[in-house]
């Protein structure tokens, strides 16, 4: 280490151990404080600015507005200059916007068309500038191209001819360009996206005129060749138009159908025809009218019009007046000559006359407008036609039972429309449609029954199987009923039969046990030892714990008794 830093090291550690703690924590916070805006710093001007979409400022807010607007409908994020410089994150995304906004006509009138492709070029001689600026332009236009959704890649050629003395003489700006749509765009059948491709080249190009613009896709055919598209142009315009009518047929029809449904139900009132004839040409109509002038207007707060008005006002006057009186002289010429005057003339001369003329001549002033108005779509002619179902009900006879036909189909009687009610649903169909009888509008109401043959023989297969049914339903139950007595029956003939035999039974063994209670009684008697058996002998501890336990609990064995009555 040189000595210099050695000495400048050695210093600096003196005069830090002679610094107090309050020094060095100041030194420190300086320090400290210096590094983070010099960071601060760095970080600020390493921040990528954003893009400018034109670079020219727009200072109508409200073009501003709607470029930015527009530009956030793609989900673009922009940021506005102090100056009016509209500008997004990146230069991909700036390119985009601006094929977006040339094609939708959004650039600001009077704004430079040049900006959008401001590119600073240095060059050494006026031909290489030449060639470097025509080379930039070109490949500006070829990225705004690609830049679009709808274009995979792009290829353009720009002829700039040298320039002429004379204007005669100059050859035309020429441009072509080869696109490749991406996979599902509809680039090559939209008309309204390659007029934005073409405008965008006579933005970008200075000169150029539609006639001189070629846009082709990869196999050849051109897209941009609208005077041979007028044919397709009208099959879509007839086909918007078509559209338009089926719209306003269905509204029409879908408020008359339910009308009528809701009033003479939907199963009388199936379906409705209805067909609408529109004139979509254009029409300017010219009218002029004359009205009264107003000379004093009406009173306000007045219950009657005290206005007063005049076809006409004067407005100059002229009158000239002729009197003649006296004898019609005509004269002959010189004196001592002969006259030239023909003989009817000589043979009116003499003659006394007299003539009164009078003329009044009057110009006035009207109240004159002219109205001029655009028509278009109208309406030429609305033609409805609706049929209504009568009423069909079910015939009874006496009983107040079905009457059934020998062919087994169930009868039934059919009550026509009231003529009344089918000319009220045509006066509601023409005030619902706007009726004009000056235009030949149609409206017809009929009452034609409906083919119900096939829905009469449905309902009487089910009235008769319901019929079946409830036959069927009855037998069953009667069934059931029956099987239930002869069970209820069989069980208490049962039940009889089983109290017998327990009857008979008892009666039994009371007599073998009566027998057997007098045989050991006249055993005892004789003294005679009786040998029981062991069933004998457990029969008689039964019998008397039975009669112990009847004796000391009366009432318990009466409820045990009365149980087994119950249960048997």
């Amino acid at each position: 280490m040189p000595d210099f830093i050695k000495k400048v090291m050695g210093q600096i550690k003196s005069l830090w151990g002679k610094w107090s703690i309050i020094q060095k924590a100041i030194f420190i916070g300086i320090g400290a404080a210096v590094i983070g805006g010099i960071i601060a710093l760095v970080s600020v001007s390493a921040s990528p600015a954003g893009v400018p979409v034109i670079d020219a400022p727009i200072k109508d807010e409200a073009a501003r507005d709607r470029i930015i607007l527009r530009i956030n409908e793609e989900g673009v994020r922009t940021t506005l200059s102090p100056s009016g410089v509209i500008q997004v994150p990146d230069e991909k995304t700036a390119r985009r916007m601006r094929g977006i906004l040339i094609r939708e006509d959004l650039i600001p009138s009077g704004t430079d068309p040049w900006a959008i492709f401001d590119r600073e070029r240095w060059t050494l001689t006026d031909w290489e500038r030449g060639v470097n600026f025509q080379r930039a332009i070109t490949q500006m236009v070829t990225d705004h191209i690609k830049a679009l959704d709808d274009v995979d890649d792009a290829n353009v050629t720009i002829v700039q001819p040298e320039p002429s003395l004379f204007a005669a003489d100059q050859n035309p700006v020429t441009a072509s360009v080869i696109i490749t749509p991406k996979p599902g765009s509809d680039i090559t059948q939209n008309r309204k996206k390659v007029e934005g491709i073409q405008k965008l080249l006579k933005y970008a190009i200075q000169g150029l005129r539609d006639e001189y613009i070629v846009i082709t896709d990869p196999s050849g055919m051109v897209l941009n060749d609208f005077e041979g598209m007028s044919a397709m142009d009208h099959l879509n315009r007839v086909e918007r138009e078509s559209k338009i009518v089926q719209t306003l047929e269905a509204r029409y029809r879908a408020v008359i159908l339910k009308s009528l449904q809701d009033t003479f139900s939907p199963d009388r009132v199936r379906d409705l025809n209805l067909k609408i004839t529109m004139d979509m040409s254009p029409k300017t109509i010219n009218t002029k009218e004359y009205y009264p002038i107003t000379m004093q207007p009406q009173t306000p707060g007045l219950p009657y019009s005290d206005a007063v008005r005049v076809p006409s006002i004067p407005r100059s006057t002229a009158t000239s007046k002729t009197f003649w009186e006296g004898t019609g002289i005509i004269p002959e010429g010189p004196a001592g000559v002969e006259g030239q005057t023909p003989p009817n003339y000589k043979d009116m001369s003499n003659i006394f006359g007299k003539v009164t003329q009078e003329t009044l001549t009057q110009n006035d002033e009207i109240n004159e407008r002219l109205i001029q108005e655009e028509r278009s779509p109208q309406i030429d002619r609305v033609s409805v036609a609706v049929n209504i179902d009568g009423v069909w009900k079910l015939k009874y006879d006496e009983k107040n039972k079905l009457v059934v036909q020998p062919d087994g189909l169930i009868e039934r009687e059919y009550t026509p429309v009231q003529p009344e009610l089918l000319k009220a649903a045509q006066e509601l169909i023409q005030d619902a449609i706007g009726y004009n009888a000056a235009r030949g509008d149609s409206v017809t109401v009929r009452n034609i029954p409906f083919d119900r043959t096939q829905q009469f023989k449905d309902e009487d297969a089910s009235y008769f199987r319901q019929k079946q049914f409830q036959v069927m339903a009855v037998i069953l139950l009667v069934g059931l009923a029956l099987l239930l007595i002869g069970f209820v029956a069989f069980r208490m003939i049962s039940r009889e039969l089983e109290r017998r035999k327990r009857l008979r039974e008892e009666e039994i063994s009371r007599q073998q046990q009566e027998l057997r209670a007098s045989a050991l009684l006249d055993a005892e008697n004789e003294g005679v030892e009786v040998s029981m058996s062991v069933e004998e002998k457990k029969r008689m501890e039964l019998q008397e714990n039975a009669i112990n336990m009847a004796k000391e609990h009366p009432g318990d064995v009466a409820q045990l008794i009365r149980t087994w009555l119950l249960e048997e």
